[in-house]
């Protein structure tokens, strides 16, 4: 499954594709996620507890930075982890994309996402829902982040999404279901001709 995401930062690409690099800085932004072991500069084990209304998954595994342009200014991110309970495991690929615009940043996200086990058995669409919520608290944390940078203190001290919270991402994700099925069942009725 891929889902994209496109935000402005205000900070100048350089100071953003730096913070893109370090791949403790942007795990931090991730709910849930907890990086727990060094492998290599590019390579770190952890963990990622995802919760979603009744549904809690807690994965173990690894990422890595499987490639980087500093000239087009993307990185990809690879990502694989299994269920510590054994119902299923995930893969991911997250690609950052850099573009300059003046002194700010457009950041365009692409994220491959592929679910095998118990998460996949609630269907794309409530996946879709709860990753592009995850997605959004990324981008907030990456923002709040980066301005913490530019401001002199300290990114790690200003907080952020430490774990993804069930009850926000349960009915953020209930609402942009329901708008779905709402517009499947409204759309026809207004692009129809009135007699």
């Amino acid at each position: 499954m891929l889902i994209t995401q496109t935000f402005d930062m205000d900070q100048p690409i350089d100071q953003v594709w730096s913070f893109s690099n370090d791949l403790p800085m942007v795990a931090a932004c991730i709910p849930g996620a907890d990086l727990t072991e060094k492998v290599s500069e590019d390579e770190y084990h952890g963990d990622v507890i995802i919760s979603a209304g009744p549904v809690k998954l807690e994965f173990t595994g690894a990422v890595k930075i499987a490639s980087r342009d500093d000239v087009r200014k993307v990185i990809v991110l690879d990502g694989a982890g299994a269920d510590k309970k054994g119902r299923g495991a995930a893969t991911v690929l997250l690609e950052i994309a850099l573009q300059p615009l003046g002194g700010q940043t457009r950041v365009n996200l692409s994220i491959d996402l592929t679910i095998s086990g118990a998460a996949a058995q609630y269907g794309r669409g409530l996946v879709k829902d709860v990753t592009g919520v995850l997605v959004n608290q990324t981008a907030g944390s990456m923002k709040t982040r980066l301005t913490a940078i530019s401001e002199g203190r300290d990114p790690m001290a200003v907080g952020g999404p430490k774990s993804a919270s069930g009850l926000a991402i349960g009915l953020t994700a209930f609402a942009m279901a329901a708008k779905r099925v709402i517009a499947r069942f409204f759309l026809p009725y207004q692009s129809a001709p009135s007699r």
